[in-house]
């Protein structure tokens, strides 16, 4: 039994409204994130615990669902909130929220369900990603049902049990702003710099302090983004992070050829959100949040804030290629950034995948020729002198050190589309096997897996035709 205690849900006046989760029919326990239930301290799902994680309860505390708005596509949507899902409280200082538990005020007519194909992604999506060292929320479990759930055709209802130190996003500080609460705004603000900017609270400008550090968490995490080859899909600011942590999952994707264009979500019609637009959206984003901070901040401040956001995300950016490439860190920023804009042009032009690509570094030998990695880009007539301005840039010490290095730095196994919809498939069919293996397979991206050469091969040519909407 989950022994949850009160958070901000109980302390902020007007931001949450007490619900009643509707259980779903014959709930089955589909994925168990064993790394997140010892975080947690829990051992097992028991029966119990699954009917609290089904909404059924006992509860110590009322469910709640929050109110929040946000800028959806650019543009500005006054009431959302949480829709289909509610927080249960707290536990060991972690917040435990139920999504697709039922309708909510704030569900605008919904059914307030979550399916399994966008409940699996999801628990898959936030293990992945925290075992690639990004910021994420964390998924303990996701739950199967009988529940009828209507769509594009008829599905089963499921639940995510997402975990996370805070579910404050952007949006919440809109709301309360722009419906003109400005005690419940400085209630929120107060909670917040108390509870997880503490360092923030005791400078001279504490809102600005905290402005500031979203600021470079969330480039960092973008930042990671790129590197990584991850697209978030729908990056609304009500669906930003105050902690800056990757967040909402929709229809995210890996890209698998590099394609810096790369749009996931085949709901933007426009690309607003497409991969390489992910850095000024974030900025974008950002601006927004301060709009809704403007009586405490200046413009001083969002000058600092936007030389603080470029360097963040470039010094990050930076960090994480070189360290996949070998690279040393230092010099001039222009050469590092061109070296790898040609790296990834090529890859670009040569049409192969992103991640087994740079998976070569581990297997280079860069002291010689090019290897593997030659007979993909080589073709290209940039190769030639961006090997040579390569190799003149190494941080280079023994050979099998180098390649280890290397090898923890470019993963084997990502959450690539094709594999998640193979689990959900499976999942589907009441086979919770390949989604288990699959995320033990994420929980240790770095091995090289061989007992699941699938995982770690360019994706099948039917791969591409898979398509991503916000209802994945």
């Amino acid at each position: 039994m989950l022994k949850l205690t009160p958070g901000i849900n109980q302390a902020v006046a007007g931001l949450a409204e007490e619900v009643q989760p509707v259980p779903l029919a014959n709930p089955t326990l589909l994925g168990w994130s064993e790394p997140m239930a010892t975080t947690l301290g829990l051992g097992e799902c028991s029966e119990s615990l699954l009917r609290q994680l089904n909404g059924e309860g006992p509860f110590p505390l009322a469910p709640t669902a929050q109110v929040y708005s946000g800028h959806q596509f650019g543009g500005y949507t006054p009431r959302l909130g949480d829709g289909r899902g509610c927080h249960l409280g707290e536990l060991n200082g972690w917040e435990l929220f139920l999504k697709g538990s039922g309708p909510t005020p704030y569900s605008r007519g919904g059914d307030g369900r979550a399916v399994i194909r966008s409940a699996v992604r999801e628990f898959l999506a936030s293990e992945a990603l925290h075992h690639l060292g990004i910021a994420t929320s964390r998924a303990l479990a996701v739950l199967a049902s009988d529940t009828p759930v209507f769509r594009e055709q008829p599905e089963r209802g499921a639940i995510t049990v997402r975990v996370t130190p805070s579910h404050l996003r952007f949006g919440h500080f809109e709301y309360f702003r722009h419906s003109q609460q400005p005690k419940q705004l400085q209630a929120l603000l107060d909670y917040a710099l108390g509870r997880y900017f503490p360092r923030c609270r005791q400078q001279q400008d504490p809102v600005a302090a905290l402005f500031l550090e979203v600021t470079g968490r969330t480039a960092e995490t973008i930042a990671d983004w790129q590197a990584a080859g991850f697209a978030h899909g729908v990056l609304n600011s009500d669906n930003m992070s105050l902690l800056g942590e990757t967040f909402d999952y929709g229809p995210f994707a890996f890209m698998d050829r590099c394609d810096p264009g790369f749009v996931c979500n085949h709901s933007d019609h426009y690309g607003r959100y497409a991969f390489d637009q992910q850095p000024g959206i974030g900025w974008w984003n950002l601006q927004r949040l301060a709009l809704a901070l403007s009586d405490h901040l200046d413009s001083e401040v969002m000058t600092l804030a936007l030389e603080l956001y470029q360097n963040r995300l470039t010094a990050r950016y930076l960090w994480r290629m070189e360290t996949r490439l070998g690279l040393e860190g230092d010099g001039d920023l222009q050469p590092r950034l061109d070296r790898i804009a040609g790296l990834v042009g090529m890859m670009q032009r040569s049409g192969v995948d992103y991640h087994t690509t740079l998976r070569l570094f581990a297997r280079l030998d860069p002291q010689r020729e090019g290897g593997e990695l030659q007979a993909r880009l080589g073709a290209d007539g940039s190769w030639q002198p961006w090997w040579q301005q390569y190799q003149q840039a190494l941080s280079f010490g023994g050979l099998e050190a180098w390649q280890q290095g290397r090898a923890a730095a470019n993963p084997a196994v990502v959450l690539r589309t094709h594999l998640a919809q193979q689990a959900i498939e499976a999942a589907e069919r009441n086979d919770a096997g390949p989604l288990m293996e699959l995320h033990r397979a994420l929980c240790h991206p770095y091995d090289d897996h061989p007992e699941t050469p699938h995982y770690t091969e360019d994706p099948p040519s039917w791969a591409s035709s898979i398509t991503l909407s916000c209802s994945s």
